[in-house]
C-alpha cells in the first residue's frame, strides 16, 4: 500500500498509532524499498506526493486517538494483521 503521511489529521484517511511492542499492534507493517512492492496493507511505501498514495496517514501520539496501532517489523515475512477485525480502516 502506497502512504502518505500528512500533517494534520482532518487530511488523513485514517489515524495511526506506532506501538513499542508487537503484542500491541493491530496490524504489523514492514516498509518496502520501491512502490511496486507494495501489495498488500501491511506492506508500505512512503511516496512523497499526496496524489501518488493509496491512503493517507495522520500519526498521533495517543494508542485512544488512533483508529489503528501499528509495529513496524524488521521483515517482510513478519508482516500481517493481529487484529482483522481492523481491515475495514484501510480499505
Amino acid at each position: 500500500m502506497k502512504i502518505y503521511e500528512v500533517k494534520n489529521e482532518y487530511q488523513a484517511d485514517f489515524k495511526a498509532h506506532k506501538v513499542n511492542a508487537e503484542f500491541q499492534s493491530d496490524l504489523k507493517v514492514y516498509i518496502v524499498n520501491n512502490e511496486y512492492q507494495a501489495t498488500k496493507e501491511f506492506l508500505w511505501y512512503f511516496v512523497p506526493n499526496e496524489y501518488q498514495a493509496d491512503k493517507k496517514v495522520y500519526f498521533v501520539p495517543n494508542e485512544y486517538q488512533a483508529d489503528i496501532n501499528v509495529y513496524f517489523v524488521n521483515n517482510e515475512y513478519q508482516a500481517g494483521w493481529r487484529n482483522s477485525s481492523k481491515k475495514s480502516v484501510l480499505l
